[in-house]
Order: C-alpha cells, then structure tokens, then sequence
C-alpha cells in the first residue's frame, strides 16, 4: 500500500471511528442511565429491580427499530452510496439523545414521561441500525484485500469507546456529585452533551470520499429488485451465519457492561462506581484489543480468532460471576477485562467477515439486516433476561448458562461459514461486470 493509500484509509478510518464512538456514547448512555437512574425517574415501583426491568424493557424498544432502520438505512446505501446515509444517522441519533437530556420525568408529567422516552429509544435505535453496516463498509470497501480485518476492525472500536465515554462522564458525575444531585440533574449532562460531539463527527464526517467499491459497481448496476429482495433470495445463508455469529458476541457484551451495574448494586450492595470503574477501564483494554485480533484474522482466518473468542466466553462466563462476588474492586475490573478482551475475539474480525459474506450491490443491505436482525434476538433481551433470571433464581448460574447456550448457536453459526481472508471485493465487482471470474 502506498503512502497515499494509507492516508486515504487513515482518513476514513479516522472518520468512521469518530463517527460510530459518537453513536454509540450515544447508545450506551442510555443503557447505563436504564440501569442507573430511569428505573426511578420515568418507572417509580415499590421494588428496584422492578423498576430496572421496566427501564431495560425501553432498552430493549431501541433494537427492536434496529432491523428497521437497518432495512432503510442499506436500502437506499446500497442505491445511493454509504456516506450520505451515515451522516444522516449522525444526526438522528444526536437528535434524539439531546432530547432526551431535557425530558419531563414521571414526577412532574406522569406516564407521558415514559412514552416519550420510549419514542426517543425507538429513533436511537432506527439510526444506530442504519450506522453500523455504512461504518464497517465504508472501512472494508477502502482498504486493501490482505489488512481488511485489521482495518475493517477500527469501526468496532467506536462500541467500547462510546461506552469508555459514557461511562467515563457518568463515573466523573457520580464521584463529583452526591446521590441526590445526580438523580435531581446531573444524569442530563451527558445527554446534552451528545450535541456538540455530533458537531465534530460531521465535520469530519463530511470530508470523507464514497466508497470506490460501491461507485464501480454502481455503474454497472442492472438489477430491478429491491436490495431486502435479493438478500434474501440469494444470499440467505449469509444472513443466517450473521444472526448466528452475533449471538454469543451481542449477549456477553450486554451481560458484561449492562448487568455488571445492576448485579454489583443490587446483588452485592456495592456502590454504582464499582461496576462503572470496571467497565471503564475494561473498555480501554478492550479498545485497544479490537484491532488486535482484527489484524491476527488477516494471518490466521477469521474463523479461528471468532471462534476463540466464542469459546472462551462459555468457560469465562462462569468465571466472571465468582471473581464479582468477592466484592473486591481490583478482581472486579479484572473480571470485566478479561470478559471484554475475550469478546473482542468475536467482534475484531466481525466486520471484514460479515462484509466478505455478501456481494457488493446488496452489502449493506445484508449487513444491516442480519447485523441487525441478531440485536433483537440477542443484544435486546441479554439485559432483561439476565435480570429477570437473577430475579427468580437468586443466583448468577442460570445467566451464565444462558450466555454458554448463545456461544454454543454462535460456533454452530462459524463452522458452517466459509473462510474469507484476503478475498477481493473489487474483483468481486468484476465479476458482476462480467469480465471476470472471482
């Protein structure tokens, strides 16, 4: 690769990473003020953990419009170009979480308090839906065939530092603040906040090229279906080892940064800066990690580090439990650490593997809709199963097992896929040319 190249893919490396980070600070921030305060803002109830399950059930409302705007959102990327669409969602999702910042809550509006929270979720969730496939695109149809994985790979880190970022402003108000302060006004400072970092990720958002991928097979585009047509007609089995591939890495990545702040305050009666400070510091290692293993699925295969991953959060998903119930803060992090380096495994080489899986004129189509599809059967339920079964059990066994059940569908999911490193998505535009063979 020659030294513009590599600026090139800097650029738009630099550009989606800003970009998904903002989207999902964005996400995130929701799902740990669920866990921490809108149980008692906008679901008051005589029982906490009640509460907090009705706050996770508007969580979960946000990855139930995820498929939804994955459909729009890889429509009309897949016809009209992948940029236009992520800036588009930049502002949805900035929009949305500004808004809530300055919602009414239960006390002062009653039930229309929580209606409208919902409301705001389900916007979240429609441009969250649409972001991530346009991301990982974007990355995948720049770079080179030989450092897709590692490059491919930089988008995901925008997961774990949208949450690095919202847990970090969420540990800075907790330690700054009193208890009553916090719940009276300061969990709205982040919120608000989302706004001028939605500023910056446009101004460079804006500046980045279309994909070359995507212009050349535009050109030559015949096809009169719609994208969700073709997808389905040709390419099921990809959406299929989608869904199934992101079983086990969308349930461990809730049970490890959602639950952690519900089972340390509420099963273990510790304060909320426990499990805040280690999904803070677990989702620095994990940033760091994420190209790592994007950059060893180029050497390797995908296939071998995904299912290292998998595999190692079935064993560890015992293990996280036991190191959390002694209660001590070092062991803590640790626990979280390691849980978030092993799903890194998984989620590093993700979206070169899942961007290699479908030709051209429908990938973001694809994506989005398997990536999408696997949320609501797995991301959105992971924070209320985990709670309901702690809930009725009294014990972390049940949620472990569960977590080893979604690891199981996930290695099924990888045995049945094909390896994909170093295949050409530019060669596979000439192929739909027909000018050569892939």
């Amino acid at each position: 690769m020659t030294t513009q190249n590599r600026g090139s893919i800097a650029k738009v490396v630099s550009a989606s990473l800003i970009g998904t980070t903002i989207e999902w600070y964005d996400f995130f921030l929701y799902t740990s003020a669920a866990a921490l305060v809108f149980g008692k803002l906008f679901f008051p109830t005589n029982d906490p953990l009640t509460g907090t399950l009705l706050a996770f059930l508007t969580y979960a409302v946000g990855f139930l419009a995820r498929p939804i705007g994955g459909l729009v959102f890889g429509h009309f990327g897949d016809r009209v170009g992948r940029k236009k669409l992520l800036v588009l969602s930049l502002l949805l999702m900035g929009g949305s979480t500004c808004a809530m910042g300055i919602l009414p809550t239960y006390a002062t509006v009653g039930v229309l308090a929580p209606i409208l929270l919902t409301l705001l979720r389900l916007v979240q969730g429609f441009a969250l839906g649409g972001e991530w496939g346009g991301a990982v695109l974007i990355v995948s149809e720049h770079g080179d065939d030989k450092r897709r994985g590692f490059w491919a790979s930089w988008p995901q880190c925008g997961a774990p530092g949208g949450n690095l970022l919202a847990t970090a402003v969420l540990a800075i108000l907790a330690a700054t603040q009193s208890d009553e302060a916090f719940l009276s006004w300061g969990w709205r400072i982040p919120f608000l906040l989302s706004g001028v970092l939605v500023v910056i990720g446009l101004w460079i958002r804006l500046a980045v090229s279309e994909s070359p991928v995507f212009l050349a097979a535009q050109k030559n585009d015949t096809t009169t279906h719609a994208p969700v047509v073709e997808v389905f007609r040709k390419s099921w089995r990809a959406v299929l080892i989608t869904i199934g591939s992101r079983m086990a890495e969308n349930v461990s990545y809730y049970v490890i940064t959602a639950f952690i702040l519900v089972y340390v305050t509420t099963g273990l009666s510790l304060p909320k800066s426990a499990g805040l400070n280690a999904v803070l510091i677990g989702s620095a290692v994990h940033f760091v990690t994420i190209p790592l293993w994007g950059k060893l699925s180029d050497r390797i295969g995908r296939r071998p580090v995904y299912l290292f991953g998998a595999i190692g959060m079935a064993v560890w998903s015992f293990v996280f439990f036991a190191m959390l119930d002694t209660k001590n803060s070092g062991v803590i992090i640790l626990a979280a650490t390691i849980g978030l380096v092993l799903h890194g495994a998984m989620y590093g080489p993700q979206a070169a593997f899942f961007s290699e899986q479908f030709p051209t004129r429908v990938r973001y189509t694809g994506l989005s809709v398997g990536g999408q599809l696997s949320s609501i059967a797995a991301g959105a339920v992971a924070p209320l199963i985990a709670v309901a079964l702690f809930k009725e059990f009294g014990s972390t066994v049940p949620v472990s097992l569960y977590v080893v059940s979604m690891c199981a569908l996930t290695v099924i999911a990888l045995l049945a896929a094909r390896e994909t490193k170093g295949e050409s998505l530019h060669s596979e535009v000439l192929t739909e040319r027909g000018h050569v063979s892939a």
